[in-house]
């Protein structure tokens, strides 16, 4: 298991807004590289992000689906990508001190063939991949302006 942690520098509510915003996704998660459909309501438990992963030519299909969603302090998620098979993502936030979020990411191989060639490489290279991913988040909520600041959700209802 690659478990990383990071403090961000804006407050748990924020960050967690990046996360439930499945179009955001490709942006902070490493080796997506495309959000091809959001399912309405995500990040409910059930709900499904549909991906792109890899690299054109060489990029396959999948999915990310919510499996534990409790606002603004845990998302668990079963991202997909057979034959390879399914990892569990645990993402856990909590307010470090006033206007700054520890984010704990848990990664795991749950299922397929992946999960018989575990080993410590493994966890190596998820935990290269997820603190890169983490440094993304952090860029994306550091510098996301302030609800009040985005008059565009607003208008959109």
């Amino acid at each position: 298991m690659a478990v990383v942690e990071r403090t961000i520098s804006a407050p748990v509510e924020e960050v967690f807004a990046v996360l439930a915003d499945g179009w955001s996704y490709s942006n902070w998660v490493v080796g997506t590289a495309h959000v091809a459909k959001v399912d309405a309501g995500w990040p409910q438990e059930g709900s499904r992000i549909w991906i792109r992963t890899g690299v054109w030519p060489v990029d396959a299909p999948g999915h990310t689906r919510s499996l534990t969603f409790e606002p603004p302090h845990r998302l668990v998620l079963r991202p997909t990508l057979w034959p390879a098979g399914e990892l569990t993502v645990t993402l856990t936030l909590s307010t470090e001190s006033p206007g700054r979020t520890r984010v704990r990411l848990e990664e795991d191989i749950a299922r397929g063939p992946l999960r018989g060639l575990r080993n410590k490489l493994n966890d190596v290279l998820l935990h290269a991949r997820n603190v890169a991913s983490l440094r993304r988040l952090a860029d994306i909520a550091e510098r996301r302006p302030a609800p009040t600041e985005r008059p565009y959700e607003a208008e959109q209802g």
